[in-house]
């Protein structure tokens, strides 16, 4: 029988040897070559060199938190989607790994099937946006006095401005919904925007004045 071939590499980053062998095992089923790090800096050896299809990087490791490590990582740039994987106490930290450019956060504990399918999704929402290298189409908007928007903050906003739901954005972006809403919230706080119809308002006012 012919050996299945590779779907790429998954990082597995996490000091419980449970949690590693238990991603191991499920990752490999589902086609994946996996690599499992007990602590950060044996993570940032190999990704600086190495890019994989994914990580999955726990919140709380030995050394460098996993916060630490995604900055050191410069999470937004990072060639790969970066998952950051968290106790159900650490959520206000999860959505600050957002904010530092995780593409999402998986709450332990977890199915296999879960994260079999977020890594699928995600992975395959990265290739797509690789192929059509997009650039958010509000890359180039200016919204003059307010804070600026991150990349993935203009791709979610160009989401929303098209008309998509928090499911339809989450599943073109390889994002959950709740995390959708995280960034949606974000923006309209960034905005000064105080309902969906105000966010559209200041964006198509934005988008006038750009043309």
């Amino acid at each position: 029988m012919a050996e299945q071939s590779s779907r790429g590499e998954i990082f597995v980053v996490d000091d419980d040897p449970a949690v590693r062998d238990t991603l191991s095992m499920v990752l490999k089923a589902a086609g994946y070559e996996v690599i499992c790090f007990a602590d950060g800096a044996a993570l940032l050896s190999v990704a600086r060199n190495r890019t994989p299809a994914a990580i999955l990087l726990d919140v709380h490791i030995p050394g460098k938190s996993g916060l630490d490590i995604l900055k050191e990582l410069h999470g937004e740039d990072y060639p790969a989607p970066i998952f950051m994987i968290s106790g159900q106490g650490d959520i206000a930290m999860a959505v600050g790994a957002i904010k530092s450019g995780a593409l999402d956060f998986i709450e332990k504990p977890f199915r296999g099937s879960e994260i079999v399918g977020r890594l699928d999704e995600a992975i395959g929402a990265y290739a797509r946006r690789q192929a059509e290298n997009a650039s958010p189409k509000f890359g180039s908007l200016h919204f003059p006095g307010r804070e600026p928007l991150t990349r993935r903050e203009r791709e979610v906003l160009e989401q929303f401005a098209s008309g998509a739901s928090n499911k339809e954005a989450g599943r073109t972006l390889g994002i959950s919904p709740r995390t959708i809403e995280d960034h949606r919230a974000n923006i309209m706080k960034k905005l000064g925007a105080r309902n969906a119809a105000d966010l559209i308002r200041i964006v198509m006012t934005a988008a006038q004045r750009a043309s």
